[in-house]
């Protein structure tokens, strides 16, 4: 289902301006693609516009962009810009899309299920790259892709091309690209002695043998 927001045109641009929009609860936005290379100066309603990045297709919405009360134009975010300590929507730019045309996008990937890997063996699951470019038409963006991990098992994972066929959308991302996989678990280091620190046996004390010396007995002798 598409979002609906309203847009006003407006001929003066500047720091000022945007300033001055800001103040009274708008903030400036330019408008791409079309027959015009130029882009088109509009305001929008902040909180309008953080309500639908806040949904659950969140930049990939579709939005019906309604400027000065005429028919809607489809569009999506570009890009926009937030202020790092108040985190308020500052500017945005909207950039057209034609229905009948397909377009690339990136989409979030979501996890289901719970891995035999790690419940059974022991293993973690890493989460390598969480968002997948897709090729897909305008109405087609799908919210998320779901992977199943519940069968996998350490030294298993799931690749792009692994990701199950949908007529609505293609991967574009590279075919390799690892998405998640099992780890095993990390073995224990035992931390060996050092030879050096190892006590040696103390040597046994030389026995002295009881009796008089030999020079003694051979002087007795020739007596």
């Amino acid at each position: 289902m598409d979002s609906t927001l309203q847009a006003v045109r407006r001929d003066t641009i500047g720091k000022n301006e945007a300033v001055r929009l800001r103040q009274v609860g708008k903030i400036p936005a330019v408008l791409y693609g079309g027959e015009s290379k130029v882009g088109e100066s509009v305001t929008v309603d902040p909180k309008e516009l953080s309500r639908i990045l806040h949904s659950h297709s969140g930049v990939n919405s579709l939005i019906a962009l309604q400027i000065d009360g005429t028919a809607d134009t489809k569009v999506l975010v570009k890009q926009y810009q937030i202020d790092p300590v108040t985190h308020r929507l500052l500017h945005a730019d909207f950039y057209r899309v034609a229905m009948d045309k397909r377009l690339r996008v990136t989409v979030p990937v979501q996890l289901t299920g719970e891995a035999k890997g790690v419940k059974v063996q022991g293993g973690t699951l890493d989460f390598v790259h969480r968002e997948v470019a897709l090729e897909c038409l305008p109405a087609d963006i799908p919210e998320h892709i779901v992977v199943d991990v519940t069968e996998l098992m350490i030294g298993q994972g799931v690749r792009v091309r692994d990701l199950p066929a949908d007529g609505r959308w293609t991967a574009v991302s590279e075919p390799e690209m690892l998405i998640v996989h099992i780890v095993a678990p990390r073995a224990e280091v035992v931390a060996t002695p050092d030879a050096a620190a190892t006590p040696v046996a103390a040597a046994e004390p030389e026995v002295m043998k009881k009796g008089k010396p030999e020079k003694d007995k051979d002087e007795k002798d020739k007596k």
